[in-house]
């Protein structure tokens, strides 16, 4: 009965996540997960811990989540991280919950693009912060000089959910240069499919701080995973917020199957170019069927068809039992954003799409 609510409540306008139907044999290309399992080493790990008839479960956790922070900066040690500059969470979503109130919750408002992740505007709405959006230019893209604007942080997905469009990671370091007064937090859950990381540029830009997530390049998004890589000040106001919500935000088997997942390099770089060589494969298989496709550095490409409506298209794939994602939005509402699955997956996605569209 909403007679109970807060205020707050009717106010907000919850996020909604991709759909996780429960349909028999489908062809599931709409939340941009892995299509390949986690590392044997991760599910190794996860038994370890649940040894011993699982006694180690009656004890919290390591508030600290301590082995993973030291597995994240000893991962990129050579751009001289610590373990006191990671910050983790349940998923980039808890890491992301926590950076808008303690740096971004300021007089001026926070600024991030016209079309980017839909979580961005929620948290505005669930902290009472004040935003702007910014419009990509025409070929989606995010320009650096359109946010020369007064502002209380800056915020954006690189690459940019859906379009998949990538920031140089020169563009990053002129938008850090002109915003030294503001934080820029780089939301790199789809980096490791085709960028180089922000995190290189940690050392040298007190206001930079970059999220990244083990969900997709990693394939624990049942896990929950996220952390944060920053200089120690913004870390620490992290954790200062983490500690006054909840102090063991990471349980057992999520920290132990995500040290894992980081130490197993080989395993990561062999997923990780399987998912990028599907991609342009399929990106050229569509485009060959008439599609516009929008350069991808992600692990999803966003395409449209000059001749037919996205809706529909995306409903005929349905009757295939193929369930990509349509956005009903002002400016992409022509365009389906498609996870990459394995080739298998791709190929009856492209076959399917050449019957629909003869």
């Amino acid at each position: 009965m909403s007679r109970y609510w807060s205020s707050l409540v009717h106010r907000l306008t919850p996020y909604v996540p991709g759909e996780q139907p429960k349909l028999p044999n489908l062809v599931k290309l709409n939340t941009n997960e892995n299509p390949y399992p986690p590392s044997a080493q991760v599910l190794a790990a996860i038994a370890d811990e649940l040894a011993n008839g699982g006694r180690s479960l009656r004890l919290y956790p390591d508030p600290n989540a301590d082995r993973l922070k030291e597995a994240v900066a000893a991962r990129y040690a050579d751009f001289g991280i610590r373990p006191q500059q990671v910050f983790v969470g349940n998923g980039s979503d808890e890491v992301l919950a926590h950076i808008f109130p303690a740096l971004l919750k300021h007089t001026l408002p926070v600024l991030f693009p016209d079309i980017t992740y839909s979580f961005y505007p929620v948290y505005c709405g669930l902290y009472d912060i004040a935003f702007s959006t910014v419009p990509l230019d025409e070929e989606f893209t995010i320009r650096v000089e359109d946010y020369a604007m007064a502002n209380g942080g800056i915020i954006f997905p690189n690459p940019n959910a859906p379009t998949g469009c990538l920031l140089p990671l020169a563009d990053i370091e002129r938008l850090l240069l002109a915003h030294r007064e503001s934080v820029v937090v780089v939301d790199e859950a789809y980096i490791d499919f085709g960028g180089d990381t922000a995190i290189a540029l940690v050392d040298r830009h007190p206001n930079l701080l970059v999220v990244h997530t083990l969900s997709k390049s990693r394939s624990l998004a049942g896990l929950r995973v996220g952390y944060a890589v920053g200089q120690n000040h913004l870390t620490e106001a992290l954790e200062r917020v983490k500690n006054s919500f909840n102090s063991y935000p990471l349980d057992r088997l999520a920290i132990a199957g995500a040290v894992a997942a980081i130490d197993d390099q080989e395993y990561f770089e062999l997923t990780r170019q399987a998912v990028i060589d599907s991609r342009e494969a399929l990106r050229r298989a569509l485009q060959e069927l008439g599609f516009t496709v929008l350069p991808s550095a992600a692990n999803f490409i966003f395409a449209s068809h000059p001749q037919r409506d996205a809706g529909e298209l995306a409903a005929a794939l349905r009757q295939c039992g193929i369930i990509v994602r349509h956005f009903r939005l002002p400016r992409i509402d022509q365009y389906l954003r498609i996870t990459i699955g394995t080739d298998a997956q791709c190929e009856l996605l492209v076959e399917a799409l050449r019957n629909i569209l003869i």
